[in-house]
């Protein structure tokens, strides 16, 4: 039969057998982002104990590692991603102790738990910021990055360069103490780590590091990774915004001329001798040939990234113009999508599945529909379908199980409550353009980080969705908690929920396909259909293939003809393998297959191929 017969291409990854693969390829990691996931004290914020009282629940889904967002001592600024202690936790979450509780209550689950390490700043509370600025002649001066003022022909003080921030704003800031400015390229509150400094690494390793590795957690999300190494000349970066005095400048800081040197010490004096897992953020890259360098296993440097091109869509950008929404169509998703999943073929890198997280819109509101409660629920599911087909190791983020949705469209400025989305609000205003500040509204409504940070939703009839028996909440619940909650969802089979549960456990029963599987685009050009082709080799060098097949629009479509797709031809027999609907012949007899409902999915495979 032509569809088994099918020449083997060299596997993915060059690490060997799926079978020996290391665990975390195959693993469903779920971000928890612990202010709003669950609160056991009634105080109206989330916490340790409270995400330790609901991990059946996670273990019931399918998860395999936590990830669990900063939970740190820290004032605040940027929501844990300021540190003023690494060895400390911010009371509010709990304590040390919780922390040593969570992880060996998630062993006890067989899952995993890695913590968000943020190492390329800390606090201005940090102790060694501190001491950094008690002096120039400071032993920890070094620690940081400081430079001298620069004067205009006015004889006015100016920073040291004019790199804008990604929170709106200069980079540095003038401390008037020690008459020098610091650089930061988040919040004055964050000053950057001078990753040049031999001791400061070495403290970074042994305090934030092996200090949490050595009481069992497994490993790290690892934040900014790619900016520990900044150009050290610190010159002007081109104007590119004539309106502003401050300019975009990733490339001064991003991908440096240390970075892989730094990370390759990393991993070998830290993460590997603990083998622990590493996955990356990595921002600002000019091509998914950039990112193998930070993943190729024969490298040493990290697991897997993150990459964000395709997350970021729809944005202007990570600047100035970073909410005024640009619309974009399915075609260029889908592009943006392939690039990213066949980057690795032929290489020993390895890649990330994930559509959400703390810093995004949620994805049925992006990239779905939630005009009607039947198309948010048709589109969720759609886009569970497509997760769970692609190559890589999948996250998934509190609240996309049960389909959570951005916040009201009603809901004003004074609800977003992220420094980055005032931030860049107070910008628009200050500007004194009308229409500048009515598209930034416009595009936090679908962007802002504030919609992934609402609490989550977990029974429509308890107070604050059962998030927290308390008077107040840090953030306001959603509206619709009621209708979208996941006691409703838990044993309806036509839910968002229950059809995760069975899309993650049919991704691990065929992670040859699914995991670790070569993708190939199928209908490039059309723009309400997302189609493709799954292949894997099999141990015994066989060959196997599915057709995933999606409506992204709201209008019925036509299927594809599945077994051209396919590679088979004649008699040999197709089978609808997995669907977002119950309906539908399990056998494919015909070349095509009936209409697609809007944001119907369909699975794929050769009959003999699934062993079903």
């Amino acid at each position: 039969m032509e569809c088994l017969r099918s020449k083997a291409r060299t596997p993915l990854n060059g690490t060997g057998l799926i079978g020996k693969e290391p665990w975390w390829k195959a693993a469903v990691f779920y971000q928890v982002y612990p202010a709003s996931f669950k609160d056991s004290s009634a105080e109206g914020w989330g916490d340790i104990p409270g995400l330790i009282s609901e991990l059946d629940y996670l273990a019931d889904l399918g998860v395999d590692c936590v990830w669990l967002s900063p939970v740190f001592e820290s004032p605040q600024a940027d929501m844990g991603y300021d540190v003023s202690d690494y060895q400390a936790i911010y009371a509010p979450y709990g304590t040390v102790v919780d922390v040593d509780r969570l992880t060996a209550e998630c062993h006890a689950r067989d899952m995993k738990l890695i913590l968000d390490l943020v190492v390329n700043h800390t606090s201005v509370e940090h102790a060694w910021f501190k001491e950094s600025r008690s002096s120039k002649t400071s032993p920890k001066r070094d620690w940081y990055i400081w430079r001298p003022a620069r004067y205009d022909s006015h004889g006015r003080r100016i920073p040291p360069t004019n790199w804008r921030g990604y929170f709106a704003g200069p980079t540095w800031t003038w401390d008037e103490d020690t008459q020098e400015y610091y650089l930061h390229l988040y919040a004055p509150d964050q000053p950057d780590l001078n990753w040049e400094n031999d001791e400061c690494r070495e403290a970074i390793y042994n305090d934030t590091m092996r200090f949490w590795l050595d009481r069992g957690v497994d490993g790290f999300r690892i934040d900014t990774v790619n900016k520990y190494s900044k150009r050290t000349e610190y010159v002007d970066a081109p104007v590119t915004d004539p309106q502003s005095d401050s300019q975009p400048a990733p490339e001064m800081w991003c991908n440096g001329p240390r970075i892989h040197e730094f990370i390759r010490e990393m991993n070998q004096k830290v993460l590997a001798p603990y083998n622990a897992v590493s996955v990356g953020e990595l921002s600002n890259m000019a091509s998914p040939h950039d990112v193998i360098p930070y993943v190729s296993a024969s490298a040493k440097e990290l697991d897997m990234v993150f990459e964000f091109s395709m997350i970021r869509l729809g944005t202007g950008g990570g600047f100035g113009p970073k909410y005024i929404y640009r619309p974009y169509t399915l075609s260029t998703f889908k592009e943006t999508v392939k690039k990213f999943q066949t980057f690795i073929e032929g290489t020993d890198a390895w890649t990330t599945v994930f559509c959400e997280n703390h810093d995004n819109g949620r994805a049925v509101s992006r990239f779905g529909d939630t005009s009607t409660p039947e198309l948010w629920r048709a589109s969720a599911k759609t886009l569970a379908l497509w997760q769970i087909t692609l190559t890589g190791t999948l996250f998934l983020y509190q609240g996309q199980e049960i389909g959570m949705v951005n916040m009201p469209s009603e809901w004003g400025i004074e609800e977003y409550k992220d420094v980055e989305s005032r931030n860049f609000y107070q910008e628009a205003v200050d500007s004194g353009d009308e229409q500048r500040v009515r598209d930034t509204m416009h595009g936090l409504r679908i962007l802002a980080r504030d919609h992934s940070r609402i609490p989550f939703q977990w029974d429509g009839g308890k107070k604050n969705a059962g998030f927290s028996e308390g008077d107040r909440t840090w953030m306001r619940v959603h509206d619709g908690f009621g209708e979208i909650n996941a006691m409703k969802q838990r044993g309806d089979q036509g839910s968002v929920l229950e059809f995760w549960k069975r899309a993650l456990r049919l991704r691990k029963r065929f992670k040859d396909l699914f995991v670790h599987g070569r993708f190939t685009a199928l209908e490039e050009g059309d723009e309400k259909r997302f189609v493709y082709l799954k292949e894997s080799t099999t141990e015994s060098g066989g060959n196997r293939r599915a057709l995933v097949v999606m409506n992204w629009s709201k209008e019925v479509q036509k299927c594809v003809d599945v077994k051209k797709s396919l590679g088979c031809e004649g008699a040999d027999e197709v089978r609808l393998l997995f669907s977002t609907t119950d309906r539908g012949p399990k056998m494919v007899g015909g070349e095509h297959e009936a209409a697609l409902r809007p944001w119907e999915g369909r699975v794929y495979v050769n009959f003999e191929a699934g062993d079903i």
